[in-house]
């Protein structure tokens, strides 16, 4: 078996922006040279998330405000009165979507849906400039 690691950096507009991560994931694949087995995708950092979504602007929309409900930026969060960064509601928002994410690798090309995109998830209150850890394991 063998293992390709490659870290790859996006820029993000700030919490709630969504950025489409496919085509970076499929080209570390390419790169690796591993025909059958799994990529697996790791947000570095404790406030972003990765995921899966159909990216449409309808969607792109309806998750912050989803997550808007769950963990709402107005509560008190005891981060925030430790720290003061305000960010309280993005760590909670990170812990439950999680960082992490692993997609079946066969024939060379990640086994995704029709409508399937990787997605990585700004939370965070402030853009950022993001590193991703894209790992493929196989033969």
């Amino acid at each position: 078996m063998a293992v390709y690691q490659e870290e790859v950096g996006i820029k993000t507009a700030g919490e709630g922006d969504i950025v489409d991560i496919t085509g970076l994931v499929e080209a570390v694949v390419r790169r690796s040279g591993i025909s059958d087995g799994v990529a697996h995708v790791f947000a570095i950092g404790s406030t972003a998330a990765i995921s899966t979504m159909e990216y449409e602007p309808g969607l792109k929309r309806d998750l912050p405000e989803i997550l808007e409900r769950i963990a709402p930026k107005d509560l008190e969060y005891r981060h925030h009165l430790r720290w003061g960064d305000y960010n309280g509601h993005s760590h909670v928002r990170a812990t439950i979507l999680g960082p992490s994410l692993s997609v079946p690798v066969r024939g060379g090309r990640l086994v995704l849906g029709t409508w399937q995109q990787i997605i990585f998830i700004e939370l965070d209150v402030r853009a950022r400039s993001r590193r991703i850890m894209v790992t493929v394991m196989g033969e």
